[in-house]
């Protein structure tokens, strides 16, 4: 089973005179005093305080998933601290922002629709996202309808095809095997050299150097190697279907 690591650093050199966790504290205390999401957010929309509003929103996110399906289980609280790595000095202050985003589900895509400002559609770091809330979900080992509902706005929102979602869906919750074509995003029919560029082009996107290098937030830069695995066996189980 594959984990999607995402690192929120403590006290980056960008924010040298107040932590990235102070600045969350204050844009959760403004929450809390109700202010509206959009107007915290504005206020949060260039770097480094982008990087604060990213975060914010995937913890959000996450703690709304788990609620999605009525109930908070402890499961799911250890899943989402597998999946998104927060230092232990700073976990007081990212479960402040879990405990306020887990008290309903409501406003879920509001921070899926941040989220997906920051980057392109289909972006990798969003499929690295959803497999994220993949994880979550199915912490439980079971995949209720209104987390299923909850992940199928949530790809929308960030641009994913249905073919990227089916594919995600039958990896983690296991009731039909991930279909290769769909992990390549290609017709079934397509000639294999069409095949082989699809290939190609999703191992250059999905490569941790190429992230860093569009300028996406370091929280967001994944370790790529079990997608990049993923990717490895659908070219092979394609190219060898074809010779025999």
């Amino acid at each position: 089973m594959r984990f999607v690591l995402l690192h929120f650093p403590r006290a980056p050199d960008t924010l040298p005179l107040m932590s990235i966790w102070t600045r969350i504290a204050d844009a959760l205390k403004a929450l809390r005093q109700g202010e509206p999401l959009n107007a915290v957010f504005e206020r949060l929309r260039t770097p480094p305080e982008r990087t604060v509003a990213f975060t914010i929103a995937v913890i959000a996110l996450g703690a709304k998933l788990a609620k999605a399906d009525g109930q908070v289980t402890r499961n799911e609280v250890s899943a989402f601290r597998r999946v998104f790595v927060i230092a232990p000095e700073d976990e007081a202050e990212a479960a402040k922002v879990f405990n306020l985003a887990r008290q309903d589900v409501a406003g879920f895509d509001l921070y899926a629709a941040k989220i997906a400002r920051m980057f392109p559609p289909r972006d990798p770091v969003l499929i690295d996202l959803m497999e994220g809330l993949f994880e979550i979900a199915m912490a439980d080992g079971e995949f209720h309808p209104q987390e299923e509902a909850f992940l199928t706005e949530v790809a929308r929102i960030f641009g994913l095809t249905e073919r990227c979602f089916r594919c995600l869906r039958a990896r983690y919750v296991g009731d039909v095997p991930p279909d290769p074509y769909d992990v390549l995003e290609v017709p079934h029919d397509a000639p294999l050299e069409v095949i082989r560029n699809a290939y190609r082009a999703a191992v250059r996107e999905t490569h941790p150097d190429r992230l860093a290098a569009r300028g996406v937030p370091s929280e967001a830069v994944q370790i790529a190697e079990h997608r990049l695995r993923d990717l490895n066996r659908a070219w092979e189980e394609i190219r060898e279907n074809r010779a025999a």
